[in-house]
């Protein structure tokens, strides 16, 4: 690996997490409920005072280091979602650049859009090969410690997620139903168009990427 192919990857994973919390962003302001994390996310929030982008990465923190004890390995991908999804969004909101839409349908069509901006966001973010995010690998952790299925894994970590948010006061409506379940939908439809599939990606781990930087020429 030469350090502009590093260069090009890490601008690569910087554009997926921008991307992402944009998306994360177009869907609370789609007044519709907000996503399975973000139930949470601003139910934290709201409990303690903090900034959803702050709650998102003090979340992520929690879970980075429930992943290492299970045993799961990190990447710098993992490590970058962390803190900047949460960094993106509280500067997005704070601009104010996207309004809050008024009404059934222009919020359906603002909750597409920002599922469809994650959806792509995803497809610059897996590509550069810097490893999962914090939930997906509590996820991996979680399937491989019971020996579930993936999709039931993921059903349980979101499924938690929107009960403690909504029990922390966390706005569930049924933009909370359709992130849940259209996320899924938009992904496929942007790999396709993009060609791109994630199952042939070979992610690397902090200390597989800090040598390959340290050997780059």
């Amino acid at each position: 690996m030469t350090r502009n192919d590093f260069f090009r990857r890490l601008g690569k994973l910087v554009l997926g997490l921008f991307l992402f919390a944009l998306g994360i962003v177009m869907t609370m302001k789609a007044n519709l409920g907000f996503g399975p994390w973000e139930v949470f996310h601003q139910g934290v929030s709201g409990r303690i005072g903090m900034s959803i982008g702050n709650v998102s990465i003090l979340t992520g923190l929690l879970i980075c280091i429930l992943v290492v004890l299970a045993g799961e390995k990190l990447g710098l991908g993992t490590v970058l979602n962390m803190v900047l999804i949460g960094v993106f969004m509280d500067r997005i909101l704070g601009l104010g650049a996207i309004p809050r839409m008024e009404g059934f349908l222009p919020g359906l069509f603002m909750m597409f859009a920002g599922l469809f901006t994650i959806s792509f966001a995803s497809y610059f973010y897996i590509g550069s090969g810097f490893g999962a995010g914090p939930r997906d690998s509590l996820m991996v952790a979680l399937e491989r410690k019971t020996g579930m299925a993936v999709g039931l894994c993921r059903g349980i970590v979101e499924g938690s997620a929107v009960l403690f948010g909504w029990l922390l006061g966390g706005p569930v409506g049924l933009g909370t139903v359709l992130a849940a379940f259209g996320i899924g939908f938009c992904i496929q439809v942007v790999f396709r168009l993009m060609r791109f599939d994630a199952r042939a990606v070979r992610h690397e781990t902090l200390n597989a990427t800090w040598r390959k930087l340290l050997s780059a020429d």
